[in-house]
């Protein structure tokens, strides 16, 4: 876009009526216990997507979301998107995906708010202080399963739309929601339902806006990029059966020894990935984004605290960020077969499988990833001459996604963040996985915005998960500013 055309048009623009942020704050700030009771409620739905045993907690949290956009008066779909076959080969019905829309003038922009309502595993036993699935208010922070990523964002949302409603103002902007209950396992049939709906849903949408993200600091944020995702098995089988160590010890070649032998080989000790082709495909780090990240408000001593560990891989600050959000990492997860439970157990496992994944920067491709993995894992594997078998499985390849930070997008997100919290937002990356986003980008042509009002510290994915009271509440006034900021984008 010709941004001096775009100023031009700007000035000639009438300009909607004035954001009055004193009448949105009085009236959230009034209701903030009612949103806090309506996080609780949907906190307290198990909706594990991982578990196809909670699978009627998925579908449950879709039908109470709905029911929510029912009730403000929306035009709301449950969409089927299909089925999902477990690993038994049982065939189970995926969850619905909820849309809905609040607004259909020609003249006002259309912006879609995407969102999910599932979550990751989480017992008390695994270290939790609280129950996981039980709302607990502890010195302001709301501590719970999913209330950070994504439950708070997607309620945070629609009550930007309520406050518009309740003070009986016309909505600057036409909003669609998009609401899916399978994204912490890879969004699966959405997909195929954004490129089925490529032409209806999505044809008069302007803008795509994502908010399953976080800030890096205290100071808000807004995101201009995230990482792929690869996601490898890595099997080898030997025996047909498990083996007592005393008995076959020393006169087998043991899966899990050829297993932890190629592993070795993915990366080195100063964690350069030693596959052949992956670094050489990563976009070079501008001097221009290296200078951004020494304004970015960044704490590497706490990150390190944090984190629990005596030193982080790189000493700088800008080292330690261009490393988190826009270079590749190998990490490995986990090994199937192993050994784990309490005590001792003297077992040859006859099969072991690694589960490890590559997060993938611009300009790495899932599918050139895939084959560059399996050649070489499939080579290390050979020079160990061993009899067992080994097999390598991609599971999961999500791309990559980044942003033009110059976009009248960004530029509504950084005024409605100064309106509300009084300072400029950091540009940021997100060394996470939203594998929508590039999907939004690539099936419908539109632009995305991430507006993150999650914590640098509310434990995503882990124990003690939470999101503050002040981002939930501070964050839906500022959806509710972002709303009248991006109506002022005249269409060019």
């Amino acid at each position: 876009m010709n941004y001096l055309l775009f100023s031009s048009i700007l000035l000639l623009t009438p300009s909607l009526h004035a954001f009055n942020l004193d009448a949105f704050s009085k009236h959230i700030d009034s209701h903030q216990e009612e949103y806090v009771e309506a996080l609780r409620e949907w906190v307290a739905v198990e909706s594990d997507s991982s578990d196809a045993l909670k699978r009627p907690e998925v579908e449950k949290m879709m039908e109470i979301t709905a029911e929510k956009l029912r009730k403000m008066g929306g035009k709301v779909d449950l969409v089927d998107i299909g089925n999902q076959e477990l690993p038994n080969g049982k065939i189970i019905p995926l969850p619905k995906v909820v849309t809905a829309q609040f607004g259909n003038d020609p003249k006002k922009r259309t912006v879609c708010v995407y969102g999910h309502v599932d979550v990751q595993p989480a017992k008390q036993e695994d270290g939790w202080a609280t129950e996981p699935y039980n709302l607990t208010d502890i010195n302001g922070n709301l501590h719970g399963r999913g209330a950070s990523d994504n439950k708070a964002p997607v309620l945070a949302w629609i009550h930007a739309v309520e406050a518009y409603q309740a003070l009986n103002i016309e909505l600057p902007v036409n909003v669609k929601y998009i609401i899916e209950g399978m994204e912490e396992t890879g969004s699966n049939g959405l997909d195929a339902m954004v490129s089925q709906r490529k032409d209806t849903f999505f044809s008069d949408i302007d803008y795509i806006i994502i908010s399953d993200c976080g800030w890096l600091s205290r100071r808000p944020a807004l995101t201009y990029g995230t990482r792929g995702n690869c996601y490898f098995f890595a099997e080898v089988e030997g025996p047909k059966q498990d083996l007592h160590s005393g008995v076959y010890g020393g006169t087998v070649i043991e899966p899990m020894t050829d297993l932890i032998g190629i592993l070795d080989t993915l990366i080195n000790p100063s964690g350069r990935i030693l596959i052949p082709g992956i670094n050489e495909a990563v976009a070079p780090l501008t001097d221009e984004e290296r200078n951004m990240y020494e304004n970015i408000q960044f704490d590497m001593e706490n990150y390190r605290k944090k984190i629990g560990v005596d030193r982080l891989m790189y000493s700088t600050k800008e080292d330690v960020l261009a490393h988190r959000w826009r270079y590749p990492t190998v990490s490995i997860h986990g090994i199937e077969g192993a050994f784990s439970a309490s005590g001792s157990k003297t077992v040859i496992p006859a099969k072991v499988i690694a589960k490890f994944s590559i997060r993938q920067v611009p300009d790495m491709d899932p599918s050139v990833v895939e084959k560059q993995v399996t050649d070489y894992l499939n080579a290390m594997f050979a020079k160990r001459n061993s009899p067992n078998k080994l097999r390598v499985q991609m599971i999961i390849g999500a791309k990559p996604w980044v942003a033009d930070i110059n976009d009248p997008l960004y530029e509504a997100g950084k005024k409605a963040v100064k309106k509300v919290f009084g300072e400029d937002p950091d540009m940021i990356r997100e060394g996470g996985t939203i594998p929508v986003a590039k999907t939004f980008e690539d099936v419908t042509g539109k632009r995305i915005i991430m507006l993150p009002i999650g914590g640098f510290d509310d434990g995503l994915h882990s124990q003690n998960e939470k999101m503050s009271r002040y981002n939930y509440i501070e964050g839906t006034k500022y959806f509710a500013a972002y709303l009248h900021e991006v109506a002022q984008i005249p269409k060019v």
